[in-house]
């Protein structure tokens, strides 16, 4: 009779490194002063710098992260920058 193979172990998981839950302020400057609050309840997102008091809303579903809300406010500044330059040609 022969030995019964031995399975062997899957190698270990990598941890994932957390994502950022403070962002740099588009507007003042400030590194670490843009905080994201998520509401599920109501399905709202808000992003709000505690320096210079700028806030930025959007709505929300069960699978939005801190991450998703300040690249949609930085998307949004970009996108108003740029329609401001396309009205002066």
């Amino acid at each position: 009779m022969g030995k019964r193979k031995k399975k062997s172990k899957p190698p270990p998981k990598k941890k994932m490194k957390p994502l950022d839950k403070t962002f740099f302020c588009p507007f003042c400057n400030h590194s670490d002063s843009v905080e994201c609050c998520i509401d599920i309840r109501n399905l709202t997102a808000t992003a709000k710098c505690w320096v210079c008091l700028e806030t930025f809303s959007t709505t929300a579903n069960v699978l939005t992260e801190p991450i998703d809300v300040y690249s949609e406010w930085i998307d949004e500044c970009e996108r108003v920058n740029n329609v401001g330059d396309d009205h002066d040609n």
